[in-house]
């Protein structure tokens, strides 16, 4: 199979370019971000932006599917940013699934589109808003799933929207890295007593969802969405536990209120917003939700669709992670 794949230096486009390779499929990589990863002289790498549709029709002719993997992935910014990268890059590649008659597209989102300021439990596909303004990433990934849908009504191509869950693994610039840093700086909001519950998703488990998809028969259907797990819903203070051990550092816990941590986030964002600071304040009310509140979620559908069945525990993902921080990345 021949597969475009955007964000192909990205943490999860790598693993998704490696697996492909691996499996026999010619990967057409695409990313505004030129970097010297393991595999870019592999596939056929193409440096551009989403928004440069005319080169993106013209390197995806032939493709049977594109997986995108590419979005502005982050807490802070400028709105305009992300309605660029995640809603008119997306928009984009709708248009050239319809131009080259693309079979398929598995599009990457994202569960924090689930996001508010409550505990939720056992959380379905369908459970989604129609809006969640709670943060432009939040905001702008839900109106990529919506063009995707609409785009559904006049297009041949089908869609699978992913939704994987706080993804981790050996490369990841976002949880765990966050969570080492801010310990060693100011240590960890520690709300709830540490016992929310949480789901968060080795990154090989996320590129097995993928592969899935793109053999799962979708019959009459123009897209299907599934939420993806590591099937292992914890506790923050497990989580945190197990990794601070396994990487030999003592844990630093500032124990706090929930309402307390969330004015005083609502209060920082509000000060950057009117000071026009596009650098991300030291807490935000994201960050404080996710530690904070419980979530989890159901990932039926995606086990009796998709087959779908974790390859790596939470455990083993984060064994993995602390041999190789100890060994590389302890004084970086």
């Amino acid at each position: 199979m021949k597969v475009l794949l955007t964000g192909v230096t990205g943490f999860l486009g790598q693993y998704v370019a490696k697996r492909l390779l691996s499996e026999g499929h010619k990967v057409i990589g695409v990313s505004r971000h030129r970097k010297e990863i393991d595999i870019i002289n592999d596939i056929e790498f193409h440096n551009l932006d989403l928004i440069d549709i005319e080169q993106l029709i013209k390197c995806s002719n032939g493709v049977d599917c594109i997986i995108h993997t590419a979005a502005l992935s982050t807490v802070w910014g400028k709105e305009e940013d992300f309605m660029l990268n995640n809603v008119i890059a997306t928009r984009n590649i709708i248009q050239v699934c319809k131009h080259n008659k693309i079979q398929r597209c598995i599009h990457i989102s994202s569960p924090s589109v689930y996001t508010n300021s409550k505990d939720r439990f056992g959380i379905k596909e369908e459970d989604c808003p129609s809006v969640n303004d709670f943060t432009y990433y939040i905001k702008t990934k839900l109106l990529a799933e919506q063009e995707i849908i609409k785009s559904t009504f006049s297009s041949d191509t089908k869609f699978i929207i992913l939704r994987p869950r706080g993804i981790f693994g050996i490369g990841d610039t976002s949880i765990i890295p966050r969570l080492i840093n801010v310990n060693k700086k100011i240590g960890i909001p520690y709300i709830n007593k540490g016992k929310s519950i949480i789901d968060i998703t080795h990154v090989t488990n996320v590129v097995e969802a993928v592969m899935l998809s793109l053999k799962y028969d979708l019959g009459d259907n123009k897209y299907e969405i599934f939420n993806i797990t590591n099937d292992q819903s914890v506790n923050v203070d497990y989580l945190l536990n197990l990794l601070f051990g396994l990487i030999d550092e003592k844990p630093r816990y500032i124990h706090v209120n929930f309402k307390f941590m969330y004015t005083v986030a609502y209060i920082l964002e509000s000060v950057h917003k009117l000071l026009n600071i596009y650098k991300e304040p030291i807490l935000t009310r994201y960050t404080v939700c996710t530690i904070g509140n419980s979530q989890t979620l159901d990932i039926t559908k995606a086990k009796n669709k998709l087959h779908y069945k974790p390859i790596i525990t939470l455990e083993k993902g984060i064994e993995e992670y602390a041999k190789w921080y100890k060994q590389f990345n302890r004084n970086s």
